[in-house]
């Protein structure tokens, strides 16, 4: 057969010096890598041949087998499972760039330390490669369940790889490492060791479904021992809560999601009666690098009896619990369930109901029994968990509950809407908040001003989905949630008559100079007025009550929905020396040539202080260079 010669990318060969040279303490969790992708690999066949009863591949004793061959220095880690093409080796195997590299290597740089470097080789589907952390060669052979013809890969993890098609390939895969000296200094324990292999195999892959065999060493004068199966293959999930060690739970959580940090929290339910499945679920301590990105794999592993049927099972978490992990294994569905018929199944339904809302309940019990560990929840997951406000009405009050935001109360800690409530002033009769790209921006907005004088609390909501969920909920406990960037504001509940009037006569005053501005800005405003929450700035631009925000028209058209442009209502401050001014030389000359460049000269620095971007900034800059060269 011909071999070929392949050369590795720029930023595979990175990679890889890295798993050479050392970069992880812990060498061991190359073979908690190999097992579990021979797990998957035995998982994905089982599944296939329910679907396809056709397909040609054995089934009978699926298992994954550990060869250790003293004298060569070699350890094979084999599976009977799916197995891979030639075509397919090349793409997941000999390019390593489906697995994101780049983004890979940038983590590993900003990992903060050696559990969280550790924990990125299975969580960006990399694990294959820590073979190298032990090995100076590494072989790969494998075919595909269904096939004929198999194929070698070989590598020195250098610049190079070979591929090479093979007609004498067993069912699925087998990795050969061909081992570097032991250097315990390292941490490179000796992995022809049958004490180390056992140790290693209890340590992380015990729970696994599959037997993982291994010949143990011959006795002198013994006849030649048979395969042992090292783990014991107890389902974590159908065994008490004290026959299971915090260990053993974490060891299954780093399995299934490939993350080497212990979870923030474990969660245990069992249900009995006419529909009975149990579940084990796992929440993160840290938010996955893609959790926001549109190619996450979401959901957690079905079983049927013990039996996988599904990874990523969406049906069974709402999409803003997409970062939760675990297992369900039900005792009623059929082995032959598809994700089509998961989306209509009632069961599939109930289920989700109740995992939902066991996943809720133990947040509010970290909100009221361990501060930390919310705050920990918060940071990392705060942003999915509100897009619950938006697309699950059935919990959205209990998502209310435990959800927090930055306020002007604090500068460090978050406030409930409860706790908001209880703050509020006298007469205050709404809750308000304020939305913007980050704290500092939208603290020193105009729009802000008056409340900031008068003491009124303001939610900072900076996420992007913040601009949804408020409009959504509406309002919490009776109060209104409103933004202090849209509509008339009138913070004067005592002295309302005397302010209003005082209004009255400002607006009579400024007639003619609104009048002329807003016919002069028509183009990109529906209204100019005077302000009552403007006390420092001369100006402010706000969005009419029941208006899109522009944020919000952005986001839409980001996902390709077109929405009309919406004008803003532009508001002047009576007080400011600079709207004074205006108003003098609008009434002092007919010429107004030059005070149409000032007056759009406001609504541009308007438009600048609450983030937003000029409509011509060529011409911007040219009127602001002439006004200061004016002033030279």
């Amino acid at each position: 057969m011909t071999t070929e010669t392949f050369e590795f990318q720029v930023e595979a060969r990175q990679l890889l010096q890295l798993m050479i040279h050392s970069v992880y303490s812990n060498k061991d969790v190359f073979l908690r890598e190999l097992v579990s992708n021979a797990s998957d690999a035995l998982d994905k066949l089982r599944l296939e041949k329910l679907r396809d009863d056709s397909l040609d591949a054995d089934v009978s004793d699926l298992h994954i087998e550990l060869d250790v061959d003293k004298e060569a220095r070699t350890l094979t880690v084999r599976d009977n499972g799916i197995g891979m093409s030639y075509d397919e080796v090349g793409q997941l195997i000999g390019t390593i760039a489906n697995s994101g590299t780049a983004t890979f290597l940038q983590e590993l740089k900003e990992a903060k330390d050696a559990a969280g470097a550790e924990g990125l080789i299975g969580q960006f589907g990399v694990g294959f490669y820590s073979g190298f952390m032990a090995a100076d060669e590494v072989t790969l052979v494998t075919r595909r369940a269904g096939e004929g013809q198999g194929t070698r890969w070989t590598s020195r993890g250098e610049a190079t790889y070979t591929l090479e098609r093979v007609d004498d390939a067993p069912q699925g895969t087998s990795v050969t490492l061909h081992l570097k000296p032991a250097d315990p200094e390292n941490q490179l324990h000796d992995y022809t060791s049958e004490w180390t292999i056992r140790e290693i195999v209890k340590r992380y892959s015990d729970f696994i479904t599959w037997p993982i065999r291994m010949v143990p060493e011959a006795r002198d004068g013994e006849d030649a021992p048979g395969p042992e199966t090292l783990n014991s293959m107890k389902a974590l999930w159908a065994r008490s809560r004290d026959e299971v060690s915090d260990d053993e739970y974490h060891e299954l959580y780093k399995h299934i999601s490939h993350d080497w940090r212990e979870p923030l929290e474990t969660i245990r339910l069992q249900a009995e009666g006419t529909f009975e499945y149990q579940a084990l679920l796992f929440v993160p301590s840290h938010a996955p690098h893609d959790l926001f990105t549109r190619d996450f794999k979401r959901g957690v592993q079905l079983y049927v009896k013990r039996v996988f049927i599904m990874d990523d099972c969406e049906a069974l978490l709402p999409p803003y619990l997409r970062f939760v992990k675990g297992v369900v294994d039900a005792q009623d569905l059929s082995l032959n369930v598809s994700r089509e018929i998961l989306q209509q199944d009632r069961h599939i339904r109930m289920m989700q109901r109740r995992l939902t809302k066991k996943v809720l309940s133990t947040v509010k019990e970290f909100m009221a029994k361990d501060a930390d560990r919310y705050a920990t929840f918060w940071r990392e997951f705060g942003t999915a968990l509100k897009e619950g406000l938006v697309t699950d009405s059935e919990n959205r009050d209990a998502i209310l509950a435990v959800s927090s935001f930055a306020t002007t109360h604090s500068a460090d800690e978050p406030t409930t809407l409860a706790q908001y409530v209880e703050r509020m002033k006298d007469g205050q009769e709404d809750i308000w908040f304020i939305t913007g790209e980050s704290r500092q921006s939208i603290e020193n907005s105009p729009h802000m001003e008056a409340f900031r004088d008068k003491g009124i609390e303001v939610l900072l909501l900076t996420d992007a989905v913040d601009e949804v969920w408020v409009d959504a909920v509406g309002a919490y406990e009776g109060k209104k949630l409103r933004s202090v960037a849209k509509g008339e504001i009138d913070l004067d509940a005592e002295g309302a008559e005397k302010a209003g009037e005082e209004r009255e006569k400002q607006a009579e005053e400024y007639a003619g100079l609104l009048g002329w501005m807003q016919e002069r800005l028509d183009e990109d405003i529906k209204e100019v007025r005077l302000s009552t929450r403007l006390t420092v700035s001369p100006a402010c631009v706000v969005s009419d009550a029941h208006d899109l925000t522009p944020a919000l028209e952005n986001m839409y058209r980001a996902m390709g929905q077109e929405v009309p442009r919406t004008k803003r209502i532009l508001e002047l401050n009576p007080g400011h020396p600079l709207v004074k001014g205006l108003h003098e030389a609008y009434r002092a000359s007919e010429d107004r040539t030059e005070l149409a460049e000032s007056a759009e000269l406001l609504h541009t620095l308007a438009v600048l202080a609450e983030g937003g971007q000029p409509k011509d900034p060529a011409r911007f800059v040219r009127l602001v260079a002439d006004r200061l060269e004016r002033t030279l």
